[in-house]
This record gives C-alpha cells, sequence and structure tokens, in this order.
C-alpha cells in the first residue's frame, strides 16, 4: 500500500463497505478505483492481532506536514489500552463515541473489550473513514458500527437508555486554522453553559466543550490531548469544565521524552472524566516513562478548592510534596524575572552605527536565544550583541543636543505606531523600555531544546526571550558556578510546558521550581577556595 487508491482498494476489500453512515466524499474517492482483488488475508489477520497497517500506511503516504491541518496524530496502542483500562474499570458502556476517530485505532479497541456496545466514530477527513470502516469489519464489528464524516461538534447523536464512553485523541488544529463561524460556536456554546470562551482557543478545547454539551450525567470519557490547556489562558474554559459539567477525575501529563505520538514533540496529557460528577478533588500525575500509565490509577489529590483558585494546573501536575535531601527549589535561592517587553523591537531594537542616539540610551542586550546557546558557559563580550534603546522617563534630564537626537528619534518612532501599542499604552511614558538592571545570570526561556544557563560576565540587558537569575542574598561565584553545572546536566524539555511542533517554554515561576543543591553542599563544595562574591 504505497499509494491513496492502493490503501482504498485494500479498506473495500476489507469490508468498508459493511459499516453504515457512507458519505457523498467517500463513494467520490472510491469512485475511480480501478476494478480487481486484492488478497487481504494478512492485513486482515494482522488487524486483529492489534496492529493498524492502514493507518500506518496512511502515515507514510501523508507526511505530518500534509496531516497537520487536520490534527491527524495517531495514537500508539500502549496509551489506547491504558485509557480502555480505565474505561473498563467504571463499567460497561452501551456507547462507544470516538470524536476523531482516525483509523479507528481506539474503536476497535472498544469493540473488542465490549462485544455489545455501538460504535460511533466522527471524522471529517472522508480517508480516515474508510479506513475506520474497514478496521471494523476487519475484526467483525461491522454490524454494530457507524462512521459519520461530519464535524464532531455538530454531531446530531441520539440520546440512548444507557451510558456512553467518549474516548480517543481530539485533533490538534490551532486558532488560526479554525474558521470564524466556529470560534462564535465555541463562545456561544460556553456561554449558554455559563462560562467564558476565548477565540484562540485550539480544536481540542472544542471539543472538550462539545462533549459537555453531547453528553448526559452517568456518561464517561476520556481523552488524550496536547496539555497545553493546563497553562494557557484560553485552556482556563477546559479546567472550568473539568470542574463543573463534565466532572474531571484525573489528569496524567506525559513528558515529551516518552514520545507519545510519532510524529508529534509535545507534551500529552490524558484526561479522564464522568459527566454530572462534582469531583471535591482531582488526581493530577506526570510521568516519565510510558510504562507508568497503567489504567490510569495514580495521582495526586489536589482538592476543588485549590484547582479553582489556580490560574494554571500545569504547576499543581508538577507538585512535589517536598524535595529531596540536600536539594531545594532554585527559586529559594534567587528571583527569577523574564526580560522587559519593548512592544516593537523594530522600533527600539537597533544595531551599533545605525543611530545618532546618545550611548547612554543604548544598551548591549540579549535579544535571540541563540545568544545564549552561543555563548557556553558564559557571556564575557557585547560586541555581538544588538542594542536596545532604553530613554529615561523624564527626558528633560538629557542635555540638548542628546534631546534634539532623541525627538528625532520620537518622531520616527510615532509615525510607526510605536506609541500606539499596548505595551507602549500600559507605561507611564511610552518611550521607556525599562530594562531590568544586568541579571548575574541569563537562561533562555523558549526553544526545542532545554534551557540554556549562562553567567552573564559581559553585564548585557536581556529583553522578553530570555530570563535574568536575580540571587536573593550575594552569592560566591563558585557557588553560582555549581548550581550552573547542575542545571546543565539535570534540567530536560519536560520540566516546561512543551507545546505541538516542539517549542517548550519555562516561565519565571516554573523555572523556580527546579532542584538545586542545597547552600550547605553548596558551600561544602566551595570550601576551601577563595570566595568572590557576585550581587
Amino acid at each position: 500500500m504505497h499509494d491513496v487508491p492502493a490503501l482504498l482498494a485494500a479498506a473495500l476489500q476489507l469490508g468498508a463497505a459493511d459499516v453504515a453512515g457512507w458519505s457523498d466524499g467517500e463513494r467520490r474517492l472510491v469512485s475511480e478505483l480501478p476494478p480487481g482483488r486484492l488478497d487481504v488475508a494478512g492485513l486482515r489477520e494482522r488487524i486483529n492481532d492489534g496492529e493498524d497497517p492502514l493507518g500506518d500506511a496512511f502515515c507514510a503516504i501523508r507526511s505530518a506536514q500534509e496531516r497537520r491541518p487536520l490534527g491527524q496524530t495517531y495514537t500508539p496502542a500502549p496509551i489506547i489500552a491504558s485509557m480502555i483500562g480505565w474505561a473498563a474499570a467504571l463499567g460497561r458502556p452501551e456507547r462507544v463515541i470516538d470524536p476523531g476517530a482516525g483509523s479507528g485505532r481506539f474503536m476497535t479497541a472498544a469493540a473488542r473489550r465490549w462485544p455489545k456496545a455501538t460504535l460511533l466514530g466522527v471524522d471529517v477527513d472522508p480517508m480516515a473513514a474508510i479506513m475506520a470502516r474497514a478496521n471494523l469489519a476487519a475484526i467483525g464489528a461491522a454490524g454494530r458500527s457507524c462512521v459519520s464524516v461530519t464535524d464532531y461538534r455538530a454531531l446530531g447523536a441520539d440520546r440512548i437508555d444507557g451510558r456512553t464512553l467518549y474516548i480517543g485523541n481530539p485533533p490538534y488544529v490551532r486558532h488560526h486554522q479554525i474558521a470564524p463561524e466556529w470560534k462564535s460556536w465555541l463562545v456561544e456554546t460556553a456561554r449558554r453553559q455559563g462560562l467564558a470562551a476565548s477565540q484562540l482557543a485550539g480544536l481540542h478545547v472544542h471539543f472538550f466543550l462539545a462533549t459537555a454539551a453531547h453528553g448526559s450525567p452517568g456518561d464517561f470519557g476520556t481523552f488524550i490531548t496536547s496539555a497545553e490547556w493546563l497553562d494557557v489562558n484560553y485552556g482556563r474554559l477546559v479546567r472550568e469544565l473539568l470542574l463543573d459539567g463534565l466532572g474531571g477525575e484525573s489528569v496524567h501529563v506525559l513528558e515529551p521524552t516518552i514520545a507519545a505520538f510519532a510524529d508529534a514533540a509535545t507534551t500529552a496529557a490524558v484526561s479522564c472524566f464522568r459527566l454530572g460528577h462534582q469531583p471535591r478533588s482531582m488526581r493530577l500525575r506526570q510521568l516519565t516513562k510510558l510504562q507508568e500509565l497503567g489504567a490510569l490509577e495514580g495521582g495526586q489529590e489536589v482538592s476543588r478548592q485549590t484547582l479553582s483558585a489556580a490560574t494554571r494546573w500545569g504547576p499543581l501536575v508538577r507538585m512535589s510534596p517536598k524535595p529531596p535531601d540536600g536539594f531545594v527549589e532554585l527559586g529559594e535561592l534567587c528571583r527569577v524575572h523574564r526580560g522587559q517587553v519593548t512592544g516593537a523591537n523594530s522600533v527600539w531594537i537597533t544595531q551599533r552605527g545605525m543611530t545618532d542616539l546618545p550611548g547612554r540610551v543604548l544598551f548591549p542586550s540579549v535579544t535571540r536565544a541563540r545568544e545564549l546557546f552561543n555563548a557556553g558557559d558564559a557571556l564575557a563580550d557585547t560586541a555581538q550583541l544588538r542594542l536596545v534603546i532604553d530613554l529615561p522617563e523624564d527626558l528633560d534630564e538629557l542635555a540638548q543636543d542628546e534631546r534634539r537626537a532623541v525627538d528625532r528619534f520620537l518622531a520616527d518612532a510615532r509615525r510607526a505606531g510605536a506609541a500606539d501599542g499596548y505595551i507602549a499604552k500600559t507605561r507611564k511614558a511610552w518611550w521607556r523600555v525599562g530594562l531590568r538592571r544586568p541579571a548575574p545570570v541569563l537562561a533562555t526561556y523558549m526553544a526545542r531544546r532545554p534551557p540554556a544557563f549562562v553567567r552573564n560576565t559581559a553585564g548585557a540587558r536581556h529583553i522578553n526571550i530570555a530570563h535574568g537569575l536575580y540571587p536573593r542574598e550575594p552569592l560566591a561565584d563558585e557557588v553560582w558556578d555549581e548550581i550552573l553545572a547542575h542545571l546543565r546536566v539535570s534540567v530536560g524539555v519536560g520540566q516546561g510546558r512543551t507545546y505541538a511542533g516542539g517549542l517548550t517554554k519555562f516561565e519565571p515561576r516554573e523555572m523556580e521550581r527546579l532542584l538545586v543543591p542545597s547552600p550547605e553542599v553548596l558551600l561544602r563544595h566551595a570550601a576551601g577556595r577563595p570566595a568572590h562574591v557576585a550581587h
């Protein structure tokens, strides 16, 4: 099956036509297939052994980039088994709905586990729907299955006597690719449930809301999604739904090092919920090994009150009762501050020789993450750094010739719109960036790799692409060296927030929660050596 016609022909030969719900789009796909029969006995055997040769072939034919607009990332069998195991512990569903069916991996697993349950798969891609039909037919579940080529948000499934299990991998599609009418649907549907929604929400957030709207008390479900909703502002809707409406039971966060998906480096979260349930607490758990997932039973109990009060749940997932002996959180030793936002980098960042502004308003600054990655252990020279223009709040303190140059610059800045942006309007003086003082240590904020921790011996400033580490009390250079040596080898991307696409963020408070050797341990390492103190 090296091309689409061969894949479709195999699906038909496996019995895809026997599953109800065929759409016009699917019929068009198969209408021009050449005649002939294929020997699919080997495929059928593999499918009955729990494999998904059709889905694997589809992922080989369509690249990850081609599948990204529809959020088509297929879930590995061990994760599906864990989610099915959790659901089975709650009893037998009369119906199973997969809101983003893909090739039918969740549906076939559910068909095997519950031989009397009806099965409904939903997907917008006719090609995926045909594969799902074929897989269901191959295991003998065609008569109790239906696949609907429609948008899950518009699903008109009938109410039934008995419970429905909602299970699957809602597609990850960013808000930029969501049509305005669906963004309006999100806001209006949330409003009817007494909740607020952001139009910046990704499609997985829409699917959580749609499940709350489609389901009935007593229904239950488990979804695997990107973990973004735990922390971002638009994820507040999911967090509120799990506390009121969806009835959250647990969230299990898989570090990206687990490689939950073959073609997406992201922090994944498996959420378990029981509709109509009002949880007094939820279990939160962070996993570093896939084998730990089990039947989604573990986790630390976090009270409803704590969850309701928290603006982000990521730190609660990573919360541990107490650091190991000999370690403290980095935040006990220093504060972490993100660099200042300029509001208009094209206006406030320049290069040497490109401006006639006085030197005292030009500050060599780290403005690109790669400047820290390239610096190694220490940033010792500012010659290659760009300059941030940081004017005083009171321009009258400038000398006359300096003021003339600044006035010319500000006139150009106004014409460029620098005075009209949101950031400028929140400042006391729109022209003052307000750089922080040089930090003894700089760290990268977001990248596709662990953060760089760099001694700032050159005294460079930094903007919001980096964090500055400022000691609460003066620390000897030797102590800093011990701290940074530990951080460089111990911090991985799984300790930050990883988004689909592989970008990992470390917010200031998340960085402060990183563990480092305690002051006593550090002082023992530094004992007997001259102490040079950094402030």
